[in-house]
């Protein structure tokens, strides 16, 4: 398939969606120029690492993707405009965290990247350009991307040059971390919204070199814009379902596994998102729902807000249910204990932490005092230590919580109470039960958030075993 219009792509952004998304398009469609830009050096030179283990993403299967393609027709770089010059299409893939202050804050996105983003675009741009939603915003963002945008269309840089214009397109992702390439290769269906039937077309096409054409649907702008915010709310919320029914199951004697199992047979249910744990985290659940609930309330939609907003109050309770459960049953203190705690990330085969239900359940327990023995094969120490809000090995006093990284399962348990396993990393399902029980202080117990340690083992060398959603 011949592509007439788009030879060259820019994408403003080399963070978890933009690098990844970028090494797919540019995998799959050797003949188009693809350039990652962000104005981090640190973060393009880790792109740019001979070493393919040192990406600044950890997606299974990105480094061979980067490696076949890096150099031949996908670039990092952190020459912005020079990369939208040339560029016929331009997504824009940059962070929209949830505000922290002014209006909306604690709730609608800001938006700040995004405009930066629009503005660099307008400067750059030569001739016509598609500029391509990718980041997850609000409804109508598309409009503000237009109207900034629109105050450039007609100048031209030269008189040899054509006067600048531009067609706005939201094409969300809809990855899961730890599966992303995968996702991008084989994925349930790519949506692209916009108002110019050739701009779309043109994106169709880039897509139409691996996805089957019945898998790319075309909407108007605002519907692609909320299908992804609704698609997020809906996995929360099936996430916070099911937490809700852990705890009534740990309450009756019931097994949420079990529950899960008899309910997910229904066709009209299905088997996924049912698995109880610590909570969602990720980049864009919580983000995405408070925009939600911001909007809903917006519009006047009160009823509406306050239905959404439960899914992350409940979401929020689980997390600090686990960590008021881990207190208890140590005797209703964790001052200067050991506890071990196995996994960090938010989910397994990531290195991302954010809103990592670790980050609010470990800074609980060092509130109460607790000395935290971390080990994650994929968060580095100074991550950590950015998320939990002190660095490694530091309390202010006697009774004050610290923590460290360790490398392994063994140094995590050594001294330990208890262990407690947040993330569903495949290493954890296959401890050394026996090994782990003799460095331990007695009694000893597993706190398994994940329903991912072999439970009848750990019982077996002398632990006691607490496990979600089981009575």
């Amino acid at each position: 398939m011949g592509l007439p219009t788009i030879s060259s792509i820019c994408c403003i952004g080399a963070g978890y969606v933009g690098g990844p998304t970028m090494a797919v398009i540019a995998d799959r469609c050797p003949d188009v120029q693809v350039t990652v830009v962000d104005l981090s050096a640190e973060r393009i030179a880790a792109w740019n690492s001979a070493d393919l283990s040192r990406l600044p993403v950890y997606e299974p299967g990105l480094d061979g993707v980067v490696g076949r393609c890096r150099g031949r027709n996908l670039h990092f770089s952190t020459a912005v405009e020079e990369a939208i010059a040339i560029a016929d299409l331009v997504f824009i893939s940059v962070n929209t965290p949830t505000k922290t202050k002014g209006l909306g804050a604690g709730q609608a996105s800001d938006l700040k990247w995004v405009e930066a983003s629009a503005r660099t675009v307008a400067k750059a741009a030569r001739g016509h350009t598609i500029v391509v939603e990718k980041s997850t915003l609000p409804v109508r963002t598309a409009e503000v991307i237009q109207q900034i945008l629109s105050a450039s269309e007609g100048i031209g840089v030269s008189e040899t040059q054509p006067a600048k214009s531009f067609s706005v397109l939201s094409n969300p992702e809809f990855l899961a971390e730890g599966t992303a390439i995968a996702d991008l290769e084989k994925p349930d269906r790519v949506l692209i919204g916009g108002q110019n039937p050739e701009a779309i077309e043109a994106l169709a096409a880039i897509y139409g070199h691996w996805v089957a054409p019945e898998k790319i649907l075309r909407t108007n702008l605002w519907s692609s814009e909320l299908s992804k915010l609704t698609a997020n709310a809906f996995l929360a919320q099936r996430i916070s379902s099911i937490n809700s029914i852990a705890a009534f199951c740990e309450a009756t004697g019931a097994n949420v596994r079990e529950v899960a199992r008899a309910i997910g047979a229904d066709s009209r249910i299905g088997q996924k998102f049912l698995q109880a744990g610590p909570g969602f985290g990720g980049s864009c659940f919580q983000k995405d729902i408070l925009n939600l609930v911001y909007l809903c309330r917006h519009y006047g939609l009160e009823e509406v807000a306050a239905y959404w907003e439960q899914v992350v109050l409940l979401n929020t309770w689980q997390q600090h249910r686990i960590a008021r459960l881990v207190v208890n049953k140590l005797f209703g203190t964790v001052t200067g204990k050991r506890i071990g705690v196995l996994g960090f990330a938010f989910k397994a085969d990531t290195n991302d932490t954010r809103e990592s239900p670790a980050i609010r359940i470990c800074r609980e327990l060092l509130e109460e005092g607790a000395v935290l023995q971390i080990v994650d094969p994929k968060v580095s120490e100074s991550q950590m230590a950015k998320d939990l809000g002190q660095p490694a090995g530091a309390g202010e006093g006697d009774g004050d919580g610290s923590w460290q990284r360790v490398p392994e399962v063994l140094q995590a348990a050594s001294g330990a109470d208890a262990l407690l396993l947040l993330t569903e990393w495949q290493q954890f399902a296959v401890i050394d039960w026996p090994a782990v029980a003799a460095v331990m202080r007695q009694p000893a117990w597993l706190f398994d958030a994940r329903a991912k340690a072999d439970g009848a083992l750990a019982r077996a060398a002398g632990l006691q075993v607490w496990t979600v959603g089981e009575g």
